[in-house]
C-alpha cells in the first residue's frame, strides 16, 4: 500500500533548511561565539541589527531563550511583566519570567494579541518596588500573534510605547515572526522594531533558517543580555554554522514569506466555502489559519486523529480549535489536497459527528 504522502501544517517551525543554507555552512568561518571570535555570527547580529534599526543584536538558540534573556535584561527582580493575556510569553514560555526573573506576570485582556489599551492603563506604575505595590518592569507585546497570525496595527504599538515610555518602562517586542507582519503591514521591519526598546526574531520559523533567534537592542542592554545567555547555557562554541544559515534566510527567505500568507488565503477561502462557519476571514491575514469546530460534535483532538489519516497533520490549540501554518514546503496543489480532504470529511462521516 502507497502512503499517504504527508501536509505537515502544524507550524513553520518544521521548515527545513535551504540547499542555499547548506552551502553556506560549508564555507563559513568559524571562530568560538563563546568567546565572541565567531566572525560569521558576528556578521548575522550586525545584518540583524541593521535590519530591525537597532544598534547591537545578539545570537540566541532559541526564540523563547530570547524573550527570557530580554526580560531579565531589563528588570531582573524588579516588578511585573504587562502582556496580552494569549501571548506566547505567558502562555508558552514555562514561567521563565518568573521562575528565572523573578518578574510577576500581569496578563492584561485583549484581542487577536493587542493587548486593552484601558486595562494598560489602569495597570501601569513606575518601575519599582514599593511597600504595597510593584512596579511596572517590562511591558511586552507580540506580532505576529502566535494563536492566529493577527498584526499589530502600527498605531496601537505607538500608544503602548508612548504610554510605557512616559513611566520609564521599557518595552520588549516579541517579533518571532516580524517579517510577516512587516510583508502584511507593508513595511520595513524596522518601522515595527521602532516601537520596543528590544526586540526578538525567530530565524528558523518561516526563514527556513535550521535553529536560532536574534535579540535586538541597544549596545548596553545586549552586553547584559550576553551574561544571561550564558547563564541559561545558551553560549555557542562554533556557531558561524548556525549563523551562516541566517544570514541566508535574511538575503533570501523574507520576500518569500508573501507566497505563505497567499496559501493561508487560499486554504481559508476553501474551507470557508465548505463550510462558513470553519472560518473567519478577515482574521487570516499572514501564515496562519484557526479553524472553529465548535458547530461540529467532535473536538479538535478527534478533528486532528481523522485528518492525520488522511495525511494533513495540524496543530490542536484548545477544545474546538485548529491552527493550520503555511510554510515554504507547502504550495497550491498542497492547499488544494486538504481543503478537498475536508470536504470528503464533510461528505463521507456520520453526520451526528460531523454536523454542518
Amino acid at each position: 500500500m502507497t502512503p499517504v504522502p504527508v501536509i505537515d501544517l502544524r507550524s513553520d517551525t518544521v521548515t527545513r533548511p535551504t540547499p542555499a543554507m547548506l552551502n553556506r555552512m560549508v564555507t563559513a568561518e568559524l571562530g568560538d561565539d563563546g568567546r565572541g571570535d565567531d566572525p560569521t555570527v558576528k556578521e548575522l547580529e550586525r545584518v540583524a541589527a541593521t535590519r530591525l534599526g537597532k544598534e547591537a543584536a545578539l545570537f540566541l538558540p532559541t526564540g523563547t531563550m530570547s524573550n527570557h534573556v530580554a526580560i531579565l535584561s531589563h528588570a531582573f527582580l524588579k516588578g511585573e511583566v504587562i502582556g496580552e493575556a494569549s501571548s506566547h510569553i505567558f502562555r508558552s514560555e514555562m514561567g521563565g519570567l518568573s521562575l528565572l526573573a523573578g518578574l510577576y506576570p500581569r496578563p492584561l485582556p485583549g484581542r487577536a494579541g493587542a493587548m486593552d489599551l484601558g486595562a494598560l492603563d489602569a495597570c501601569l506604575r513606575p518601575p519599582g518596588v514599593t511597600d504595597h505595590a510593584l512596579g511596572t518592569a517590562v511591558v511586552c507585546m507580540e506580532t505576529t500573534h502566535g494563536l492566529g497570525g493577527s498584526v499589530l496595527p502600527l498605531d496601537h504599538m505607538r500608544d503602548v510605547w508612548a504610554k510605557s515610555s512616559q513611566l520609564g518602562a521599557p518595552v520588549h517586542l516579541d517579533g518571532a515572526r516580524i517579517f510577516n507582519a512587516a510583508i502584511a503591514l507593508g513595511v520595513d521591519a524596522s518601522a515595527i522594531a521602532a516601537f520596543a526598546d528590544s526586540v526578538t526574531f525567530c530565524l528558523s520559523k518561516g526563514l527556513s533558517a535550521p535553529v536560532g533567534s536574534v535579540l535586538a537592542g541597544p549596545p548596553p542592554f545586549i552586553e547584559r543580555a550576553r551574561g544571561f545567555r550564558k547563564m541559561l547555557g545558551g553560549n555557542l562554541r562554533q556557531a558561524g554554522l548556525l549563523a551562516a544559515c541566517g544570514l541566508v534566510a535574511l538575503e533570501q527567505s523574507i520576500e518569500r514569506l508573501a507566497d505563505d500568507h497567499l496559501n493561508a488565503r487560499r486554504l481559508a477561502d476553501g474551507l470557508h466555502r465548505i463550510n462558513p462557519h470553519l472560518v473567519s476571514l478577515t482574521d487570516v491575514v499572514t501564515n496562519m489559519v484557526m479553524v472553529d469546530l465548535g458547530r461540529t460534535a467532535a473536538d479538535a483532538e478527534q478533528w486532528t486523529k481523522v485528518l492525520s489519516d488522511y495525511g494533513v497533520l495540524t496543530a490542536p490549540v484548545s477544545k474546538n480549535v485548529l491552527r493550520f501554518v503555511t510554510h515554504r514546503h507547502v504550495d497550491a496543489s498542497s492547499i488544494e489536497r486538504v481543503v478537498t480532504v475536508f470536504a470528503e470529511i464533510y461528505r463521507t462521516r456520520p453526520a451526528a459527528l460531523f454536523a454542518a
